[in-house]
């Protein structure tokens, strides 16, 4: 069965939250906010974010180890020029509080994860196609980044991005039809052709967490998408036999007042 719930704004990004499992945080395009998706109202005021910036929206992000989200913008305007930046959210005080992160600037932000110990953040800005590491303490800011892998110009820009028990970093490759997997020094390790051209984000998911969901984009004024799952998006699986033995990880929940 299909379900859908009337969102107030765009969605970037969201992350179940640790109080209720009906309870998200969402990202919207304007600022964050808790959402109860039983009775299907807001649970707390929009945080906004970047108000002063009307060309920027917010967009990728993902929970860290403490249960704070962090998430990136997007800008709208032609050029995707990197004026936007990195964000984190934390609700366990009583009340959402935003902290700007220390990390460059960026047009597109995506690819934000975390290692398995909690103790690097993974991140880039797509246009540039480098995909950035730096350290992540439990408390305090992140250090200065450094390259983690670079994506060819033949092979798209990276998007979305996950992590798995080993600490590889699957990215999904935008105008590259792909799923490439990075191991947690780098270097690529599987490349997985995709029937879409334009992959956003890879999740795992399954029982035993060995299968991979892939969501596209829709584009259907693009050039040369003629196929449906192209043109309309949609939603792809690759099980455990194209896997292997890599297993994903259970993804950090938002640690919010409601607990």
């Amino acid at each position: 069965m299909t379900q859908s719930w009337p969102m107030p704004d765009r969605v970037g990004s969201m992350a179940l939250c640790a109080s209720d499992p009906d309870n998200l945080l969402l990202a919207l395009a304007g600022g964050v906010m808790l959402f109860d998706l039983a009775t299907r109202t807001p649970l707390s005021p929009l945080l906004p974010i970047e108000a002063d910036e009307p060309r920027t929206r917010l967009n990728d992000g993902r929970c860290d180890p403490q249960g704070r989200f962090v998430v990136g913008t997007y800008n709208q305007a032609p050029g995707e020029d990197a004026i936007g930046h990195w964000y984190r959210i934390d609700g366990r005080s009583g009340a959402l509080q935003l902290e700007r992160l220390p990390l460059p600037q960026v047009g597109v932000a995506n690819a934000c994860c975390f290692s398995p110990d909690g103790s690097r953040m993974v991140f880039t800005d797509s246009p540039t196609r480098t995909i950035w590491s730096v350290n992540y303490p439990a408390h305090g800011v992140p250090g200065k980044p450094e390259v983690f892998a670079r994506i060819d110009d033949d092979d798209g820009y990276p998007d979305g991005a996950c992590v798995d028990v080993a600490g590889g970093v699957w990215v999904a490759l935008w105008d590259g039809a792909a799923l490439q997997r990075f191991d947690a020094a780098g270097r690529p390790s599987l490349h997985i052709e995709l029937p879409a051209r334009r992959p956003t984000c890879p999740a795992f998911g399954g029982a035993a967490l060995d299968h991979v969901y892939v969501t596209s984009a829709r584009a259907p004024h693009a050039v040369g998408l003629t196929e449906d799952v192209e043109a309309q998006g949609a939603l792809l699986v690759i099980g455990p036999q194209t896997l292997g033995a890599w297993r994903g990880r259970a993804e950090h929940r938002f640690v919010d007042s409601y607990q």
